[in-house]
């Protein structure tokens, strides 16, 4: 067992731990979260032996095998998958002493010493080593191609990866895993999981991914207050008991009663959206989560919201034909060729739509979003964009975007030249840059403060489409929160991709897939996308994954990434010729059957954009104070009259959409 006994620490002049007592058992899979700053990565720290307890100690069984991820790359032009098999340390001092005794002469000492060489292999399992690490990569989300390439090619965020695959390749007894998912796609972080749930060491993660932790850990370590305390279960199962500890706290029950009347409005709004569509169904459940942990999130002191958007096109845009990617110039001779990656795009945005888009590992998401973006311009096909459009575009990459020199009033005031510095003061103080930070230079900040100010400056520009790549990366749990509130409440329309499903299920009512090159509707949520991966990218049950070391051996399934003639021979057919050919006959017989209907749908939703938007603008004038005089009581009474016009029409024809979605529905 892990015990820290009395253990204080400090870095510089700031306390981070204060005489800490706590236990963690053999097998536990423990998730370590608190804010940034409050010492998560200095425990791990002391774990390693890289710092030392001010007071106290920290105890565990010396002869445990740590495993942890490297924060360093070095450009190395050693193969990618060489470099991952390089985190068996015992494996590979293995094989260099092997070589050193077969370069000797032979004698039977030497005869004897490489014998007990080969027996240590065999028992480190070295000769499916190769094996073992092409499955790891290929979860991680690597092509067999892509392992032969030296570590240099590699981006950092791809050399992360190959960090964390030497983490895993190590067989240890204690797993530190700091942010493993910042640099994976949701493919990615679902293969991780099933490793991690499979791992037989003890585990300790520090994650920001509420859905992550929710599946892998089943203790939460909180540092809060300089204290370090343990709660048994997932992170859920931890937010109920903090939230029931901060009810019973005398100062927090006002505080959160402010807030819960917040939360409730949100709530409310999207329950009467969730009837309206089966892919909603999941979203309600989270909204239902959401309300249950009120009070915790009713300490957290950042928030914000989206201001509403000054027009409203519709459509917002229509993709025809579009074929997305990139144009590629050669240096030597100046010619143009062209790479597709989504091709025949047939699409449009709608006014208060909210899509998430999803798509394994080098699909064409962040090339599509690019292209809604106006980053790449269609290499074949028309984009039409609706008068008005105003689009907020966050990319992965947005925080390198920034100018480090500058501060963030610098950036607020580019995009602002002609409004008061006070008034940039005061927006930016609402996204937590007080004082004399607003004019400091960003280059000391946090990855989430830089990704907070990149927020800050798309809010300020009231955009009516939000596009956003990956906007949790770097984000901590607290401002991940706030982010889900604020696009919640997001009067325009949504296009995410993340890897953060909670933020998913949250914000979006509808899923969109790129896959095979194709964009196409997902008529499921995150737990059918799910089983969609294990069948297809994943091949479930085509072959077992062992974990990365003798001692870390799993029976997660991972297809073979080249399937041979031979192998698929021996597979039993799945499908006989008749069973597609009825299975075609009735997906035929549906379509025939829907296609009506979804026309109907389609127009209705058309009627009722419309007839919103009059009643809105109606509301709008009966908001006017001058309205009320004496010299304007008949405008008063045709706007009342139109008032009531309006909503009996709504109620009329989200009645008939509702009946339209029932038929759908037993159509399924």
């Amino acid at each position: 067992m892990i015990r820290f006994i009395q253990v204080s620490l400090m870095r510089g002049i700031k306390p981070l731990l204060e005489q800490v007592d706590i236990t963690l058992n053999p097998g536990d899979k423990i998730g370590l979260i608190g804010a940034n700053g409050a010492g998560k990565s200095s425990l791990f720290a002391m774990l390693r032996g890289e710092l030392h307890p001010d007071q106290g100690e920290i105890d565990f069984p010396a002869k445990w095998r740590m495993a942890y991820v490297a924060q360093e790359t070095p450009p190395l032009e050693r193969a990618a998958l060489d470099y991952a098999i390089d985190g068996d340390i015992t494996l590979r001092k293995l094989e260099e002493e092997l070589a050193r005794l077969e370069s000797e002469p032979a004698t039977t000492e030497n005869g004897i010493a490489i014998g007990e060489i080969y027996s240590a292999l065999a028992d480190a399992d070295a000769y499916t080593v190769q094996s073992r690490g092409e499955q790891l990569l290929l979860g991680l989300g690597f092509s067999l191609d892509q392992m032969q390439q030296p570590v240099a090619s590699f981006s950092g965020g791809w050399r992360m990866r190959l960090n964390l695959a030497q983490a895993l390749m190590c067989p240890s007894d204690l797993l530190l895993l700091d942010e493993p998912t910042n640099h994976l796609d949701l493919d990615a972080i679902i293969w991780l999981e099933d490793w991690l749930k499979r791992y037989p060491g003890t585990l300790i993660i520090i994650s920001h991914d509420r859905d992550f932790l929710d599946e892998v850990v089943n203790v939460v370590a909180h540092i809060d207050e300089r204290k370090l305390k343990r709660y048994s279960g997932n992170y859920s199962s931890f937010e109920r008991q903090r939230a029931a500890q901060m009810i019973l706290a005398a100062g927090a029950l006002e505080k959160q009663t402010r807030k819960r009347a917040h939360l409730e409005s949100f709530v409310n709004r999207f329950k009467a959206q969730a009837s309206k569509a089966r892919q909603a169904q999941s979203r309600m459940k989270a909204l239902a989560k959401m309300e249950e942990l009120a009070p915790l999130r009713a300490a957290a002191e950042f928030s914000f919201e989206f201001r509403e958007p000054l027009s409203a096109p519709n459509p917002l845009l229509v993709m025809e034909d579009v074929n997305a990617g990139y144009r590629i110039e050669d240096e030597a001779t100046g010619a143009i060729t062209t790479k597709s990656i989504v091709n025949d795009i047939n699409f449009s945005l709608q006014i208060g739509q909210r899509i998430g888009l999803l798509g394994v590992n080098g699909a064409g998401k962040s090339t599509l979003i690019k292209t809604i973006a106006g980053e790449l311009m269609p290499l074949t096909g028309d984009a039409t964009l609706g008068k008005g459009l105003n689009i907020g575009y966050f990319a992965q990459h947005q925080v390198e975007m920034l100018r480090h020199d500058e501060s963030p009033l610098w950036h607020l005031a580019k995009i602002a030249p002609t409004v008061r510095e006070q008034e940039l003061r005061n927006f930016l103080g609402g996204f937590n840059f007080p004082g004399t930070m607003v004019t400091s230079s960003i280059r000391p900040f946090s990855g989430g403060e830089k990704a907070r100010l990149a927020l800050a400056l798309i809010v300020w520009q009231r955009p009516n489409l939000l596009l956003l790549d990956e906007p949790t990366n770097h984000l901590d749990l607290e401002t991940r929160e706030a982010l889900t509130e604020a696009l919640a409440q997001f009067e325009g329309t949504l296009v995410v991709v993340s890897h953060d499903r909670h933020l998913l299920r949250a914000t979006t009512d509808q899923f969109i897939i790129v896959a095979d090159g194709k964009l196409q509707p997902f008529d499921g949520d995150l737990d059918d996308y799910k089983d969609w991966l294990f069948q297809t990218k994943l091949g479930k049950g085509t072959s077992v994954l062992p974990a990365a070391g003798k001692d870390n051996k799993t029976d997660f399934p991972v297809a073979s990434p080249v399937a041979t003639t031979a192998t698929a021979a021996a597979a039993p057919s799945v499908n006989t010729k008749d069973q597609k050919r009825q299975a075609a006959e009735d997906r035929q017989r549906l379509a025939t059957l829907r296609k009506p209907l979804e026309q109907k749908v389609k127009r209705l939703d058309e009627q009722i954009a419309k007839r919103n938007g009059q009643k809105t603008e109606v509301d709008g004038k009966l908001g006017e104070s001058t309205i009320y005089d004496a010299a304007n009581k008949a405008k008063l009474k045709q706007l009342l009259a139109d008032q009531a016009f309006f909503t009996k029409d709504l109620a009329q024809l989200e009645s008939e959409w509702l009946e339209l979605q029932e038929q759908l529905e037993a159509l399924v």
